[in-house]
């Protein structure tokens, strides 16, 4: 392309500081540095993390663009980038992978130790890519896609199928992938079993969607808002409850409900009283229990080690337990193949200037997923 080596100017939604809505603003996109990679936005999700950055939930540095589910295409690519090129159509990775660390080289590892969870802002250099007005705007989660242009580390980027609809599969760089994910390879649930899902959003339907594929038997879906349950059975739970249809804790509830034999638990909301009902809830010896939401930053839990001692296990899992570029493009394949369906998932479909709007189908929990397109 004709802008490879130069700074380009775009639309991009910035948020210049927390509890304020965002600003679509012209900022400067600096040309990719070596093993880095700049791709021109197509669509990106809305997803909840986002929101986190907003509430302050989740650390970040301001002025920040945030945005991590998106699909583009390459743009240019920086000196000695050599797994993607100009033109190919791609998925920015929230979740990096290096290849060297120790957790990308074991076969049980995902968490890249080059992961922005901390909310440092910037790329691997130590500087950010994106000006605004003349002062600094940093990145968020190595990805930033709420912009029409943006810079990531090639340890960031996974090469996709080039007929793959932007639109949709978008989804697998973050809800799909985590919830589907968290299900088949985190918590590895077996044929026949039991298993239980605390929130019914995008991510948790995405569980419910793996529960079903592993060949889960029975899938309680749990929500406070029963306007969800009638998605949840379509995506494969067999019955949905409310806890406040009931006045004793749901742990008892989901035992009297299953003869006691719940296998495996998903906390998909990211509070820390669900994950003790979601550990409570899984069989007291051999039940395990995945925390899936983003817990919030700076609180600290208190529970029974009891319900631990007596044979329980607890997960945590980051993006699904997926290893990100070599496995989002074979999620990929198999949406291509139909191998399971994103437009389940998919309530609305905005132009990028609309991305305020978007957020508040969010808040007012009329959405699954908001798609912004560019």
């Amino acid at each position: 392309m004709g802008t490879a080596g130069k700074v380009i100017k775009c639309k991009a939604a910035v948020l210049w500081e927390q509890h304020k809505p965002f600003s679509i603003e012209e900022i400067e996109v600096a040309p990719p540095k070596a093993k880095e990679v700049r791709i021109k936005i197509l669509a990106t999700g809305i997803c909840r993390t986002d929101d986190h950055v907003i509430k302050g939930a989740m650390v970040s540095k301001f002025p920040v663009i945030v945005g991590h589910e998106a699909t583009g295409v390459v743009e240019s690519i920086g000196e000695g980038v050599t797994t993607v090129k100009p033109g190919d159509k791609v998925i920015p990775l929230f979740l990096p992978q290096c290849r060297q660390c120790n957790a990308c080289r074991s076969p049980d590892g995902n968490l890249c130790i080059r992961s922005d969870v901390t909310g440092r802002g910037v790329l691997a250099d130590g500087t950010t890519r994106f000006s605004c007005k003349g002062k600094p705007v940093y990145h968020f989660m190595n990805t930033s896609t709420f912009t029409e242009y943006t810079v990531v580390d090639e340890s960031s980027v996974a090469k996709i199928d080039d007929t793959a609809p932007p639109e949709k599969v978008c989804l697998i760089g973050c809800g799909f992938s985590t919830g589907y994910g968290a299900a088949v390879k985190t918590g590895k649930v077996k044929p026949g079993s039991t298993c239980v899902v605390f929130g019914l959003g995008g991510v948790g339907l995405s569980v419910i969607m793996g529960c079903k594929s592993a060949g889960a038997s029975r899938i309680i879906g749990i929500d406070l808002n029963k306007d969800k349950f009638e998605k949840a059975m379509a995506v494969g739970a067999t019955e949905c409850i409310s806890p406040k249809d009931s006045t004793k804790p749901i742990s008892e509830v989901l035992s009297e409900m299953t003869g006691n034999n719940v296998g495996y638990t998903f906390e998909v909301i990211g509070r820390l009283d669900t994950m003790i009902d979601a550990l409570a809830s899984c069989h007291m010896n051999y039940g395990t229990s995945v925390v899936v939401g983003a817990p919030p930053s700076a609180k600290m839990l208190t529970f029974d080690p009891m319900l631990l001692f007596t044979g329980r296990t607890w997960k945590g899992c980051v993006f699904g337990g997926w290893k990100s570029r070599d496995d989002v493009p074979k999620l990929v394949t198999d949406f291509m193949a139909k191998k399971f369906d994103l437009d389940q998932l998919i309530t609305h479909v905005l132009p990028f200037k609309k991305i305020n709007e978007g957020f508040e189908l969010l808040y007012s929990g009329q959405s699954i997923r908001t798609v912004l397109t560019f």
